[in-house]
C-alpha cells in the first residue's frame, strides 16, 4: 500500500487557492470515481478531472482560470444517473502554469486523502467564517432529499409564491379567510354563530370523507389509521368498523379530498364544524336538503366567493406586515442561486397587482444595493392557473402597466412579466426542458405531482410543518424509545406463549413433538405445568398492553393532540402525506431559505431506505461462514 504524501506548498489544495484558485468543498462530489493526480504534463492529455463544484451554464458562470465548466453538449451521466452538466473540471495548464513541473502529490490511499483535504477544506471555511455543509442537515432546517438531485446540472429554478416565497401567518391568513367564509355562510342561512376558528383541529395531508363528514388520517397503503366526525374524534373500534374493509383512493375524487396545502385548513375547519350542526339538526329547511357531499360543497362555495370577490386580499394588501412573516435570509438564498447562474422563474395562480405589493413587502428591503424583488427573476407568470399551466396550453399576456394592463403575446422574453401562458412556452423560451427545470412549491398535486408528471421536472416541496415537527421528534425521543422497548417485550412474550400454546395443543391430540426436538424431559412435563406458564405469560401481556396503549395513543401529540405527528400515521407506519412526497417530491424542507445554508451547487443524495428484511441482518452472525 502507498503511503500518503501531502506536500505543504505543493500537495494539498490549500496553496492553490492562495494563488487565486477558488473551490467550494459543500459542493464536493463524493458520489463520482476518483481520480490520482501524477505529474501534469503527463496527464495533460487527460479530457478532465471533474472536482464537482461548479455550476449553471458555461457563459453565465464566472469559474476563475483554474476551472472549466462542463456543458450540456459535453455532459455524461454519473453512476446515480445524474447529469454531469454544470460540474467543474480542474484545468491543468493552468496548475503547470503555477508549478512549473509542479506535481501534485495525491499520491496513496483515496480514503485517507479524502480526510485530510477534507480537513484542510474545513479549516479554510472557518477562516473565511463560513459554516461546515453538515451544520445545516441535521436540523430542523434541512433540506431532505427522496430522489438523487444534483443542483449543477438545474439551469432554472421555478417558484411558487402564496406559503413559498412568502410564508402566512396561519392563524391571521386562514383565520380571516375563516371568517369571511362564515359570513358568505350566515348570508344565505347556515348557523355559524358560536363558531370559532381553530388551526388545531387539523393538519395537513388529511383526507375529507365527503359521503360520511369524516376526516381520515390514511397511512402510506390507504388504510385509514385515525379518524374524525365532526369534530370528535373516533375510536380505534369506530375506524375499524367504519374503513376495515376499504382504503383511501384519492382517484375518486367525487368522494375524497385530500388537504394539500395550508389553504385547505380554514376550509377544513369549517366543513367539520358545519358537520356537527347538520347532525345536531341545526340546519335550517330553508337551506335546502343537505347531505355531507352537499355540505362540503356549499363551504367551498362560500371560501370561493371569499378569495374572488377581492375582499380578503384587499385586506392582506392593505396591512401585509399583519399576514406575512418576514423572512430576511429568502431573497438572499434566490439571489446565491442567480449569481451561480441559475435562471430564476416565478410561477404563481395570483393576479399580478396583489404579486407586486405582497413580493415588494416581502423581498425589497432584504435586497442589497437598491435591488427590486424583479431584477431576482429571469421571467415572472401570474395569473398561471395552475395546474393547468403544467398539463396544456392557454394564452399568455405580456402585463405592460403598473395597473396590471396586458397585450397578447406569443413568445416570452427573458426578463419579461406574463399572465397565462403554459410551461411548454417557459421551455421553449428559456431553451431548458425536462429535468433541467427545479420547481419549488407548497401544493403537492399544483406544484409539485403535476409538473412532475406531464414534464418530468425536478421538484421540491415546501413543508413548514417540518420544523415543528422535528422539534416534537427530538422531544419525544424517550418516550417513543420506552414505548418500543415495551412491544419489544410484549412481542418475545407473545412469541413464546404462541410457542407453548402450540406445543398444549399437539398433546391434548395425543400428537407428540417433532422427533428431532423431543426430549426426556418434554415427555416428563406435566400439562398443568404447561398451563401454568402460558397463564403467566397472558397475565404479564395483559399487564404490557395496560402500559403500552395509553402511550400509543399519546404518541405524537407534542405535534399534534388529534392526528400525533405529519409523516407518521402509527408508530412505525408513514403517513399518506408522506408517501405522496416521497413519490413526487425529489427534495422537501420547511422554507425556501434553508437553501441558503446550502449551495447553489449540492448534490442531494437520497438517503437509504431499508426494507423489511433488511433489519434483520443486521443480528445475524456471520462468523460461521467464514
Amino acid at each position: 500500500m502507498q503511503s500518503l504524501q501531502l506536500q505543504p506548498h505543493r500537495g494539498s489544495l490549500l496553496p492553490l487557492m492562495a494563488s487565486g484558485l477558488t473551490t467550494t468543498t459543500s459542493a464536493a462530489n463524493p458520489f463520482r470515481s476518483s481520480c490520482r493526480f501524477a505529474r501534469i504534463g503527463q496527464r495533460k492529455s487527460m479530457a478532465a478531472c471533474r472536482c464537482a463544484a461548479g455550476a449553471g451554464d458555461k457563459a453565465a458562470v464566472t469559474t476563475g482560470p483554474g476551472f472549466s465548466v462542463t456543458p450540456r453538449n459535453e455532459s455524461d451521466v454519473d453512476y446515480l444517473g445524474e447529469s454531469t452538466k454544470g460540474d467543474f473540471n480542474v484545468n491543468f495548464d493552468h496548475l503547470e502554469a503555477l508549478g512549473g513541473e509542479g506535481q501534485v502529490s495525491l499520491e496513496g490511499p483515496i480514503e485517507e486523502i479524502a480526510k485530510a483535504e477534507a480537513q484542510a477544506a474545513e479549516d479554510l471555511l472557518r477562516q473565511l467564517g463560513i459554516p461546515a455543509p453538515d451544520s445545516a442537515r441535521h436540523s430542523p432546517r434541512g433540506i431532505f432529499c427522496s430522489r438523487t438531485l444534483n443542483l449543477r446540472s438545474i439551469s432554472a429554478i421555478g417558484y411558487d409564491m402564496d406559503y413559498t416565497l412568502m410564508h402566512y401567518n396561519v392563524m391571521a391568513w386562514e383565520g380571516r379567510a375563516y371568517d369571511y367564509c362564515m359570513e358568505n355562510l350566515k348570508n344565505v342561512g347556515f348557523p355559524v354563530d358560536g363558531l370559532a376558528f381553530d388551526p388545531n383541529l387539523v393538519i395537513r395531508g388529511l383526507v375529507i370523507d365527503k359521503e360520511k363528514g369524516n376526516l381520515v388520517k390514511p397511512d402510506r397503503f390507504g388504510y385509514v389509521k385515525r379518524a374524525m366526525h365532526g369534530t370528535t374524534m373516533l375510536s380505534t373500534r369506530a375506524v375499524s368498523e367504519i374503513y376495515g374493509r376499504e382504503l383511501v383512493d384519492l382517484r375518486k375524487e367525487s368522494r375524497w379530498e385530500f388537504l394539500n396545502t395550508f389553504f385547505s385548513v380554514s376550509e377544513a375547519v369549517a366543513y367539520m364544524q358545519l358537520v356537527d350542526r347538520l347532525d345536531e339538526g341545526a340546519v335550517e329547511a330553508e337551506v335546502g336538503p343537505l347531505d355531507y357531499k352537499g355540505l362540503y360543497k356549499a363551504v367551498g362555495k362560500a371560501l370561493f366567493r371569499a378569495h374572488v370577490e377581492g375582499q380578503l386580499k384587499s385586506e392582506i394588501m392593505s396591512k401585509p406586515e399583519l399576514f406575512v412573516e418576514p423572512d430576511p435570509e429568502l431573497p438572499l438564498a434566490l439571489l446565491d442561486q442567480k449569481e451561480a447562474g441559475r435562471k430564476l422563474l416565478l410561477i404563481t395562480n395570483s393576479d399580478y397587482i396583489y404579486s407586486d405589493k405582497m413580493m415588494r413587502h416581502s423581498f425589497n428591503k432584504f435586497l442589497p444595493n437598491d435591488m427590486g424583488w424583479r431584477d431576482l427573476f429571469d421571467m415572472v407568470i401570474v395569473s398561471a392557473r395552475k395546474p393547468e399551466f403544467f398539463q396544456m396550453s392557454h394564452p399568455m399576456y405580456e402585463v405592460v402597466t403598473g395597473e396590471g394592463l396586458m397585450r397578447p403575446c406569443f413568445k416570452a422574453q427573458t426578463g419579461g412579466l406574463y399572465s397565462g401562458g403554459s410551461a411548454q412556452m417557459v421551455e421553449s423560451s428559456l431553451g431548458v426542458h425536462g429535468d433541467e427545470i427545479l420547481y419549488v412549491g407548497d401544493h403537492m398535486y399544483t406544484d409539485v405531482s403535476q409538473s412532475k408528471v406531464h414534464l418530468r421536472w425536478r421538484t421540491a416541496l415546501i413543508c413548514r410543518e417540518l420544523e415543528e415537527e422535528y422539534a416534537a421528534l427530538i422531544r419525544s425521543r424517550a418516550h417513543r424509545a420506552s414505548l418500543i422497548e415495551l412491544i419489544n417485550q410484549k412481542e418475545v412474550i407473545g412469541d413464546l406463549f404462541n410457542q407453548l400454546r402450540l406445543a398444549l395443543q399437539r398433546r391434548m391430540k395425543n400428537r407428540p413433538a417433532q422427533v428431532a426436538f423431543q426430549t426426556l424431559a418434554a415427555t416428563k412435563l406435566d400439562d398443568q405445568e404447561l398451563t401454568g406458564s402460558m397463564q403467566k405469560l397472558l397475565i404479564v401481556m395483559q399487564r404490557l398492553d395496560e402500559k403500552i396503549a395509553p402511550m400509543l395513543e399519546s404518541d405524537g401529540e407534542l405535534f399534534n393532540k388529534r392526528w400525533g405527528f405529519l409523516s407518521r400515521a402509527g408508530l412505525w407506519d408513514k403517513s399518506h402525506l408522506m408517501r405522496q412526497i416521497e413519490k413526487y417530491a425529489d427534495i422537501y424542507t420547511s422554507r425556501v431559505s434553508n437553501f441558503l445554508h446550502y449551495t447553489p451547487f449540492m448534490y442531494f443524495r437520497s438517503q437509504e431506505q431499508n426494507l423489511a428484511h433488511d433489519a434483520y441482518s443486521f443480528y445475524c452472525d456471520h462468523s460461521d461462514n467464514e
